[in-house]
C-alpha cells in the first residue's frame, strides 16, 4: 500500500488539487485518494471529467464559489468537513488548480487542526502552468523573466484590487494574475501608471487544459477591451510579462483554432 493510501484512514481529511480541469493533468495520488474517499466536498471549477474519477460509493457534495454566486459560505464549508471526519468518514476537499494557491486553504486547514482532524495537502497544477502549456511557452525565460508572481484580482462588489502596483511592475517578471477579468482595468492602469511599458504583452486563457480553451494575445494598455471582448465567461488567467512574446503568433491564428490548439 502506497504512502499516501496509508495516511487516508477514517476520520482524515485532504485537501486535493483537481488541476485546471483535464483529469489527465491530476496527480496518481490525487486519483487514488479520490477513488478511497467516503465523501467529497468539490469546488465549482472542478471539471466534470475529474468528478467521474470518485469512487462509486462515494458521496459527494457540491461547495462551489463563483462570480459572487456562492453556495456555501466559507464557515460552512469549514464544518462540513470536519462533521464528516469527525463521523469517521474519509474527506476530500477537491480544489481547482493548486490548494495551495488562491484556495483559502488555510481556513479548512486551521478549522480541521483545531478539530484534531489530521489533514494533509495533495498539489495540483495551478491555472498559470496550464495556460503556459496550452500557449507552447515558458512561464520564465533567461534574461527576460527571472521572476514569476502570482497575484489574485479577486474583490468583493466590483472593489478596486488594493495590491501593490510598483512592486508588481517588474519588467523582468512574469505576472500571473488569477479571477481578473473583471479588474482587467484596474490591472492595465495600475501596472502602466507604475512604469510597465503599455506596449507589454498579455496572454489571456480561459479554461486552461480544456477542449473548450480560449487565448488571446494583446498589449497591457488593451488588456480592458481585450477581456471583455475577447473570451467568453469561463474562468480566466491572464499572463502579463515580455517572456509571453512567443504567444504573439496566436494573434494570426483564427480564433477557433486558437481556442482549440493542440487538440
Amino acid at each position: 500500500m502506497r504512502s499516501g493510501d496509508r495516511k487516508f484512514a477514517p476520520g482524515t481529511v485532504w485537501l486535493v488539487g483537481a488541476g485546471p480541469g483535464d483529469p489527465d493533468l491530476l496527480t496518481r495520488k490525487a486519483e487514488r485518494l479520490l477513488r478511497r474517499a467516503d465523501i467529497v466536498f468539490y469546488d465549482a471549477l472542478v471539471g466534470p471529467g475529474v468528478l467521474d474519477l470518485i469512487g462509486p460509493e462515494a458521496e459527494y457534495v457540491s461547495v462551489g464559489k463563483r462570480a459572487g454566486r456562492h453556495s456555501r459560505d466559507q464557515r460552512t464549508i469549514d464544518a462540513l468537513i470536519v462533521d464528516a471526519a469527525r463521523a469517521r468518514k474519509r474527506v476530500v476537499r477537491l480544489k481547482g488548480g493548486d490548494p495551495s494557491i488562491f484556495g483559502r486553504a488555510n481556513e479548512e486547514l486551521e478549522a480541521c487542526r483545531a478539530a484534531g482532524i489530521p489533514v494533509s495537502i495533495c498539489p495540483g497544477v495551478t491555472a498559470a502552468s496550464a495556460a503556459a502549456a496550452d500557449l507552447g511557452l515558458s512561464l520564465t525565460s533567461r534574461g527576460l523573466a527571472r521572476r514569476l508572481t502570482f497575484v489574485t484580482a479577486h474583490t468583493s462588489k466590483g472593489a478596486v484590487p488594493d495590491v501593490d502596483w510598483a512592486a508588481l511592475a517588474d519588467p523582468q517578471a512574469t505576472l500571473a494574475v488569477y479571477m481578473g477579468k473583471a479588474a482587467a482595468a484596474h490591472i492595465s492602469s495600475g501596472l502602466i501608471e507604475a512604469g510597465l511599458a503599455p506596449d507589454t504583452t498579455v496572454a489571456l486563457m480561459e479554461n486552461a487544459s480544456l477542449p473548450v480553451r480560449r487565448s488571446f494575445v494583446t498589449r497591457l494598455d488593451l488588456l480592458p477591451l481585450a477581456a471583455k471582448s475577447a473570451l467568453g465567461d469561463g474562468p480566466a488567467v491572464i499572463l502579463i510579462g515580455e517572456a509571453l512574446h512567443g504567444a504573439a503568433v496566436a494573434r494570426a491564428m483564427p480564433a477557433r483554432e486558437v481556442a482549440h490548439a493542440g487538440e
